[in-house]
């Protein structure tokens, strides 16, 4: 077959020639030649239809060139395929096909498998029957016996199982069977291959397909099993790290095969939890926290809680080689590199009530290790089994603590981080000894070790809850003083390390403790400025977040002329200093967010400046995305999303003293650009601005309403409106407070608007809470504006609506919603009749209706329906009720 390929394309001496020159260059890390320059060369090839045979050729025939050169042809072969197979000739498809085939048993194990790496590209692209003569060349090679070709092949086959396992459990036409049922077998044979890296390469391929469960795996299992545990003690660290991990995926995915298995898996992980390999340690150590969760019987587990348990302890012990021994030696003095600068996300503004919940474990040196593995699998069994893990962890934590010397450092620091990682789960239990706890861990703020001063922050935090709730107390304020005082002294460390660590709890202990917070807020303010003017930029963006929380928790209180003092100027010079590109203004931005809502009016004098400001980078950033040269900076839209951001927390803080600043801007225009922005989060933040301004000055966004309403209608109707769900969320919501305040001005697009809504209501299952929520406000807001529109189609959705209603707590936009339910029912008293039994249950969720007008006309409501309802249809509908609700009803009279 290859023959008859290279039969009809052969290279031209001259082209193999340059090319290999040019790849010589583009390889040599000695060449003086322009890299760029090379690519352009190349690209400039790209161009001719046989330039991919070329690469084959020199792949897969070259041999008189280094491995280099031959291997940098596939790479870049594979680039191309992955963009241009498709539209290649199909001659040379073949003609590359046909060369790749042979090779995959060359002698060079480096060409081998670029080899493997393109047949999967190529596989990729165009499925296996677009390559009918694969499948059979895959099964000779590993039926071979000849270690090169078994290897070229597997390491092919283990490609593409790890990235289109799907392929081969296709029907093929022409083929009798599936290729993994064909594969499958061969795979299990070289379990007991005597080749490490055929044993290797099978249990790999084989772990792929757990998630996916082919029947020929379904039906196989029992063999499978029986071959990883011959696997289990094999000599290759490769191989027993594979092992553990089809044990963690198969209780994840099909904890029901293991049962009759467990006592051995449990065994073998607790022998390979102490593996010499720490990569096998970590992989297995994965094993705990996945059991926790895959509702397993625990009782299985229970009984090795005392073999399990100090394992965990020793494993937490910083290893010598943890990178963060060396991070710890770092000095505040040290300036931060560009590389210790994680990537930030800026979560868009979002209106409702599920907001995500925040992972208060935020590590900073995101590396996955043995350590953190082992810690939150002790979280997890705590989760599990609460206190009874306590008698066997709590003699180990005292013995760990109590060792003395330099040297026992390390296990004194994994004694902290293990009352922290257990301080949720087995909170009753520790709970009448948390005031010893919390005394034992303050002076520990203050050790030689840093590593020791920020993970006794850390665990500090998750008791920080319960350190607040004692506060109310002598002993307990004083305690939580002492906590307080000890955090904020850690905040000022001279370590990076510790001052990130104790930034970060003290700003849990800050949402926990909120106004309990306000007799200290000098104090805590200075700390706080002063870690402002010492710290490193990466470290920085964390204080603004500590800035930004404080200002949450303790909202009004900041706003006296002694607290600004502190705070302002610092800000201000930074916000002066930062220049309008830089990604150092994010954190500012927020921060400044923050501090305008919790200040309210009292932002006014700081709000001119900062408005403009945020004019600006829209204005800015929107020309860039279409003209980056003469805007001067690269698009980056999270500029906008913050600016955006930042403009809300301003009207939700002026409330209508912004109307000023939006009357000279030109706000209106640039926000409906943002509104049609393609990014999501773009538009997500615009239309909480639009929902935010309707509140506070409507009457700028008056002379292009119409289009406002159109577009953010349009978000509702959105075909994938599952992945775009924050965006209709905030846009459902500023329709809502638009049409509260323009009225009549909102009827031409009232029956679009609800014409998407009814749907939402009707099918919310799997739908977030906050949408269906706003959902029925707008609806009700709709109804109560223009009653005569929406009435006549009352019953197409009461029934849902007033389900929905149910649901939600007592608040101003209820009332709205509720307003809106008595103007129908007085348009068209016939189209609640149907739904009656739901609406008596949505006026029942009220704890109390606080406005006497609404409380008077839901009264009415319910009396005009007693007097319509004669003949004992009013007390059937009332017997339909469960008695909480008829009891909730009473305060209306019926």
């Amino acid at each position: 077959m290859a023959a008859t390929g290279s039969v009809s394309w052969q290279p031209q001496e001259e082209g193999l020639k340059e090319i290999c020159g040019l790849l010589e260059q583009q390889i040599s890390p000695s060449s003086s030649a322009d890299k760029s320059q090379i690519w352009q060369q190349l690209q400039h090839y790209s161009q001719f239809p046989d330039f991919n045979n070329y690469l084959a050729f020199i792949l897969a025939r070259a041999e008189g060139k280094s491995v280099e050169i031959r291997q940098a042809a596939g790479l870049l072969l594979k680039n191309n395929l992955r963009t241009a197979y498709k539209l290649m000739a199909p001659a040379h498809q073949q003609y590359i096909k046909s060369e790749l085939l042979p090779c995959l048993g060359a002698g060079d194990k480096h060409i081998r498998s670029t080899v493997g790496t393109i047949v999967t590209v190529i596989v990729q692209q165009g499925g296996i029957p677009g390559w009918p003569e694969l499948l059979q060349a895959l099964v000779n090679c590993l039926d071979s016996n000849d270690l090169n070709l078994m290897e070229g092949a597997m390491d092919a086959l283990s490609k593409i199982c790890e990235d289109i396992p799907q392929v081969l459990d296709s029907d093929v036409p022409g083929l009798a069977e599936r290729p993994i049922n064909i594969f499958l077998p061969r795979l299990f044979q070289f379990f007991q291959s005597p080749h490490a890296s055929l044993r290797k390469l099978s249990l790999g391929s084989v772990n792929q397909y757990i998630m996916l469960m082919p029947s020929a795996l379904y039906t196989s299992m029992d063999k499978y099993l029986q071959g990883l545990f011959v696997l289990a003690n094999d000599p290759a660290a490769e191989v027993r790290k594979l092992v553990c991990a089809a044990f963690v995926q198969i209780i994840e995915v099909r904890p029901s095969f293991l049962e009759p298995h467990l006592k051995n898996v449990i065994e073998y992980m607790l022998l390979v939890n102490k593996d010499s390999d720490e990569e096998v340690a970590l992989e297995a150590g994965e094993f705990w926290s996945a059991y926790c969760e895959a509702q397993l019987p625990v009782d299985e587990l229970r009984e090795y809680l005392p073999r399990l348990i100090p394992i965990l302890l020793s494993n937490m012990a910083y290893a010598d080689d943890d990178e963060s021994l060396l991070d710890a030696e770092d000095d505040e003095s040290l300036p931060d590199r560009d590389q210790d600068l994680k990537p930030r996300f800026h979560t868009s503004r979002f209106h409702g009530s599920d907001d995500a919940e925040d992972d208060d474990d935020d590590d900073s040196f995101n590396v996955w290790n043995l350590r953190k593995c082992s810690a939150a699998a002790l979280d997890a069994l705590s989760n599990v089994f609460g206190d009874e893990i306590l008698p066997t962890l709590m003699p180990i934590i005292q013995a760990k603590l109590s060792a003395s010397g330099d040297e026992a450092w390390k296990d004194r620091e994994a004694a902290v981080l293990a009352l922290g990682a257990v301080g949720e789960g087995c909170i009753n239990g520790l709970y009448p000894h948390l005031s010893e706890i919390v005394a034992f861990l303050i002076p520990l703020l203050d050790d030689k070790f840093p590593l020791i001063r920020s993970i006794s922050c850390w665990t500090l935090s998750r008791f920080s809850k319960y350190i607040v709730q004692g506060s109310g107390h002598q002993k307990g304020y004083e305690q939580f003083d002492a906590a307080l005082m000890g955090l904020l002294r850690r905040i000022l460390d001279t370590n990076k390390r510790v001052q990130e660590a104790a930034c970060s709890a003290f700003a849990t202990l800050e949402e926990e403790a909120a106004e309990e917070l306000a007799p200290r807020l000098e104090i805590i303010l200075q700390h706080l400025m002063c870690a402002f003017g010492k710290y490193q930029r990466r470290n920085l963006r964390i204080v603004y977040d500590a800035i930004g929380t404080l200002a949450d928790a303790v909202g009004g209180e900041l706003n006296q002329p002694v607290y600004l003092e502190i705070l302002m100027p610092p800000l201000i010079a930074k916000w002066q200093q930062v220049s309008n590109s830089d990604k150092d203004l994010f954190p500012l931005l927020e921060c400044f967010t923050s501090i305008a809502q919790a200040l309210g009016t009292g932002f006014s004098q700081f709000a001119q400046p900062v408005f403009q400001r945020c004019i600006n980078i829209i204005q800015t950033q929107q020309l860039a995305k279409v003209d980056p040269v003469s805007a001067g900076v690269q698009y980056d839209k999270e500029f906008i999303v913050c600016s955006l951001d930042l403009l809300s927390g301003l009207a939700e803080g002026l409330g209508s003293g912004i109307e000023s600043l939006v009357s000279q801007s030109n706000l209106r225009d640039l926000l409906l650009q943002c509104c049609m922005d393609d990014a999501s989060d773009v538009r997500q933040s615009a239309f909480a601005l639009l929902g935010d301004l309707s509140r506070v000055c409507p009457i700028h966004l008056q002379p292009r309403l119409s289009e406002f309403l159109d577009i953010a209608a349009k978000q509702l109707n959105n075909p994938n409106l599952r992945e775009t769900i924050s965006v209709a969320n905030n846009a459902c919501w500023a329709i809502g407070e638009l049409a509260i305040k323009v009225r009549q001005e909102i009827s031409p697009i009232v029956m679009t608007v609800i014409q998407c809504l009814v749907p939402i209501l009707q099918h919310s299952e799997g739908l977030n809470k906050s949408l269906i929520e706003n959902s029925a406000i707008t609806l009700g807001r709709l109804a109560w504006v223009c009653p005569e529109l929406v009435s006549p189609h009352m019953e197409h959705f009461m029934q849902s609506w007033c389900i929905s209603l149910s649901t939600i707590r007592d608040d101003i936009e209820k009332e709205d919603a509720f307003r809106g339910l008595c103007a129908m029912v007085r348009a068209n008293p016939s189209g609640a009749l149907s739904s009656l039994v739901f609406m008596c249950k949505a006026i029942a969720s009220w704890h109390e209706i606080r406005s006497e007008e609404l409380h008077n006309e839901v009264c009415q409501v319910l009396h005009g329906y007693k007097q319509m309802l004669r003949n004992g249809a009013w007390d059937q509908c009332m017997s339909a009720l469960e008695p909480p609700v008829k009891d909730k009803l009473s305060k209306y009279q019926v």
